[in-house]
């Protein structure tokens, strides 16, 4: 018979009439990066560790070491625990002790938090670049790791769609040490917290480490997300947190759509309002289609809801990985009516994304023609900007000022700092 992880987690906690026993994380099959925990409280004899790993040999000493320190930082003084590992790093085996801890009914109020190995990267600017935003599932540490060498714009660790109902505790747990361990190199560390209220108990564990932005989900009036304003502004005082932490409220019903401008105004944090496509044609009882018919008066609603409030529109994610064709012309049709980025579920899709929302050659030379003439007429300080025998419009370039300052952030002309050196 072949090594089976269950079996040997389980037979190590022999006492099951102790009633403070849990388990958390998963071990065997494809998993990887990840460990399955079993935990069961003693009376007396200290910390026992059972420890199955096909690293035991270079790094066996250390996930013991740990494993000690972490029910010591939990006040856990005699346990017997079985562990099974497939590879974690050291912010998942704190993750899944904790939660194995806690599952027993423990240590409630107390936390092990992981070194802060990642560090903070800058503060994200409201108006950033977020043409891309990669989801990564929130109980899926093996997806993390390498998320930033991908290059999207932004990553979502996912608390809500992605994880099973009877995980959201482990997962929580599992996505506020992701923000201390992982480094996810450029890309915006956003995190989608669960509908409200659950997501609230999300924000108590998240918000404390600082991550750039909070997807509300399935929001339909301004009230929902003037609560999670609320949460945060109190967890970041009683934390000491000052970095500024955005919302991107996702719209996912037909009444999330009728309230569009209210709750792009809802609060300052708003950088961007999105929509769940899946949720949304649910609601209306209609089938999602590649064209997107369905969906387009719900999508110019948010587009402009979005731009009367000056942030910005951020489109659905695209959920056929396989068809680069339809991903691409959904991009480009999705820039056309005006927004600036949208969603991917997997890491093929950066790149034709990118590419859809990037302005075209000739766009780019004809706006920073009409720049170059309306910087060369102001200079000048004349009131009227002319290219060649035309007259320009300040409709037009202002719309030529926006294309050039966003193909700056994406990299495809120097910037002016650079251009100068």
């Amino acid at each position: 018979m072949g090594f089976s992880p269950e079996v040997f987690v389980t037979t190590l906690v022999a006492d099951r009439t102790n009633a403070k026993h849990g388990e958390a994380g998963r071990a065997g099959g494809d998993v990887r990066s990840d460990l399955r925990v079993v935990f069961e409280l003693r009376d007396s004899g200290g910390i026992e560790v059972e420890l199955r790993s096909r690293v035991a040999l270079y790094y066996g000493e250390d996930i013991q070491r740990q494993t000690r320190n972490v029910l010591a930082t939990l006040g856990i003084d005699h346990a017997c625990v079985g562990i099974v590992d497939e590879g974690a790093l050291p912010f998942v085996i704190a993750a899944r002790l904790e939660a194995a801890v806690k599952r027993a009914g423990l240590s409630a109020g107390k936390q092990a938090l992981p070194g802060n190995i990642a560090g903070l990267p800058e503060p994200s600017a409201k108006d950033r670049l977020r043409r891309s935003r990669l989801y990564l599932p929130g109980n899926e540490p093996r997806y993390f790791i390498n998320a930033g060498l991908h290059g999207p714009d932004a990553v979502i660790l996912d608390l809500e769609d992605s994880v099973h109902h009877a995980e959201k505790d482990a997962a929580r747990l599992l996505v506020r040490n992701a923000l201390r361990g992982v480094d996810f190199g450029t890309a915006e560390r956003m995190v989608r917290i669960n509908q409200l209220p659950l997501g609230l108990t999300d924000l108590e564990e998240i918000v404390p480490q600082s991550p750039d932005l909070i997807l509300i989900p399935k929001v339909e009036t301004a009230s929902q997300v003037a609560e999670v304003d609320a949460a945060i502004t109190r967890i970041t005082a009683e934390h000491g947190v000052t970095r500024p932490i955005w919302l991107m409220p996702i719209l996912e019903s037909a009444l999330g759509i009728e309230n569009a401008f209210a709750i792009a105004t809802a609060s300052d944090r708003i950088a961007a309002l999105t929509i769940g496509l899946e949720d949304y044609t649910a609601d209306l009882g209609v089938v999602k289609t590649a064209g997107g018919n369905e969906s387009l008066y719900a999508r110019q609603r948010i587009v402009n809801a979005a731009h009367a409030a000056h942030i910005q529109a951020i489109d659905s994610v695209f959920g056929d990985v396989a068809d680069t064709e339809g991903l691409l012309r959904w991009g480009e049709a999705s820039r056309a009516i005006g927004f600036e980025g949208m969603g991917c579920i997997h890491p093929l899709q950066i790149e034709i994304i990118h590419r859809a929302f990037a302005p075209s050659s000739a766009e780019l030379e004809k706006a920073s023609k009409i720049v170059d003439a309306f910087e060369a007429a102001q200079a000048q300080g004349l009131a009227v900007v002319s290219l060649g025998s035309k007259m320009i419009d300040a409709p037009v370039v202002n719309r030529a000022i926006k294309l050039v300052a966003r193909a700056r952030q994406m990299g495809l002309i120097p910037s002016r700092e650079a251009g100068q050196q």
